[in-house]
């Protein structure tokens, strides 16, 4: 599809990149929506915690699926916000809680990676088996937007009941990305990121210390470190680099079958210029590229309680479901 041009214009002061990034994390508060967590055991011994809210005025055939990014959860406010937005529109929503992501230490040694599409297929299935839904959409957030658009275009057989997708600020080259990350202007979220990713390695270490250790952790000083000691090796990849090379959705793109949108901003510090997927999108009647300039990093703030990308989400998913 041609790419789409983005009316997203905020106010002046967010139109900063930065600002658009950390306000939401620092300031925003989704009040008005209540949870219900389900937790859905797995045959290799794990589980998986989801977060289910629902419609408040009638029961509804319609479910959203949301998948947070790198270190979230359920909880996040940019999940929270697209949730109740959702769920005020006659949508039920369920969160999923990647592995090792819902306040509990998995049980196995692997938790979650930007590639992990098994087992959202494995929760697609679940909900199709368990609940009553006939028009399904499906919302991922960075790694998680990543997750859904590999899921979407690997190959594997995709339920009906699946109607349409969206991914936003997908860093769908995971080394481009990356390299983005490392830049000096990143250098709070680099080090962000990388202090939370050390505090659950520190979790696991105490529950596998005969796989790794304390100095193993400690030696790491940067995300690609994390990902050579724990991500790729737990997850079946030779090193940091195969696993970014085998995880990043760019390459599935061109295989997508179900009308997916990608909203990436184009002033997102997170992404470099491989992370836009415009000849994929160009070739592929499918998939749909939103690059507004403004929005930073799932950061697409309107002057009310309402996000853009939640608007755009619901807009979305009516009209291509239909």
């Amino acid at each position: 599809m041609p790419i789409i041009q983005s009316p997203y214009t905020p106010p002046f002061f967010f139109r900063n990149g930065h600002v658009s990034t950390i306000y939401p994390n620092l300031l925003r508060k989704v009040k008005g929506i209540s949870q219900k967590r389900e937790r859905v055991e797995l045959d290799d011994g794990d589980f998986i915690d989801l977060d289910w809210s629902y419609s408040p005025e009638s029961k509804t055939k319609k479910l959203a699926v949301i998948i947070h990014g790198l270190e979230g959860n359920g909880q996040r406010q940019y999940v929270l916000g697209l949730a109740k937005y959702l769920n005020y529109n006659h949508w039920d929503s369920v969160a999923i809680n990647l592995r090792n992501c819902s306040g509990e230490v998995n049980r196995l040694y692997k938790s979650y990676n930007a590639g992990a599409s098994d087992d959202l297929d494995l929760i697609i299935k679940h909900v199709l088996a368990k609940y009553d839904y006939t028009n399904i959409s499906i919302c991922g957030f960075s790694l998680g937007g990543n997750l859904l658009l590999k899921y979407l275009g690997e190959g594997r057989t995709i339920a009906p009941e699946v109607r349409t997708a969206m991914a936003v600020s997908v860093p769908c080259d995971l080394y481009d990305s990356l390299a983005e990350i490392n830049k000096p202007q990143n250098y709070i979220y680099q080090k962000r990121f990388l202090r939370h990713l050390k505090a659950k390695l520190f979790d696991r270490q105490s529950l596998f210390a005969d796989i790794i250790s304390t100095s193993d952790i400690k030696a790491c000083k940067s995300l690609i470190d994390i990902d050579n000691l724990y991500t790729s090796r737990a997850h079946g990849y030779k090193d940091a680099m195969d696993y970014y090379s085998k995880c990043s959705s760019k390459q599935f793109l061109k295989e997508i079958q179900v009308p997916t949108l990608v909203l990436s901003a184009k002033n997102d510090s997170f992404l470099g210029n491989l992370c836009y997927p415009i000849e994929e999108a160009k070739a592929n009647s499918n998939l749909f590229l939103e690059i507004p300039n403004y929005g930073g990093h799932v950061g697409f703030y309107l002057p009310y309680q309402t996000y853009y990308n939640e608007q755009r989400a619901l807009e979305f998913f009516e009209e291509m479901s239909l």
